[in-house]
């Protein structure tokens, strides 16, 4: 008696539904690192303007930011500067002005654009009305 020596409809079926559960799942956990890094900048620099503007008004002392070449700078939060690296050296904020934070509790309306690696896509905005928390904007796909 000849025996078929392949494989059946359903073994096909259920390798081909594993490989595209495993490929789903691996697409989804890789995602855009600059993009990450960018977010997590942008995040990070939201909370410490925020942070500068409430010790400003708690102090009633001016509080300006700046942007460095691989950084930022806080004035008048201490005696000097306080500096801050970028957590990504992609990371970038090309064209900042200063902002001043306080110790006003409404400031002018203030943003900063950062972003990664030099890409136009890759664009975040730290931004504040003056009155509201500053919060994390994406403008890749809203223009600045």
């Amino acid at each position: 008696m000849k025996r078929n020596r392949g494989f059946t409809l359903l073994e096909l079926l259920l390798v081909v539904a594993i490989v595209a559960i495993v490929s789903g799942g691996v697409s989804l956990a890789l995602r855009d690192s600059g993009q990450s890094a960018l977010e997590r900048d942008g995040q990070r620099l939201a909370a410490l303007l925020e942070s500068a503007r409430a010790r400003s008004q708690a102090s009633g002392v001016p509080v300006s930011w700046r942007s460095l070449p691989t950084g930022f700078a806080f004035d008048g939060l201490a005696p000097g500067s306080v500096q801050h690296r970028w957590l990504s050296d992609e990371v970038s904020a090309p064209g900042a002005n200063v902002l001043s934070l306080g110790p006003e509790p409404i400031i002018a309306p203030q943003r900063v654009i950062l972003v990664s690696g030099g890409v136009a896509s890759r664009r975040l905005m730290v931004t504040s009305d003056g009155v509201r928390p500053f919060s994390v904007r994406n403008v890749s796909a809203e223009g600045p």
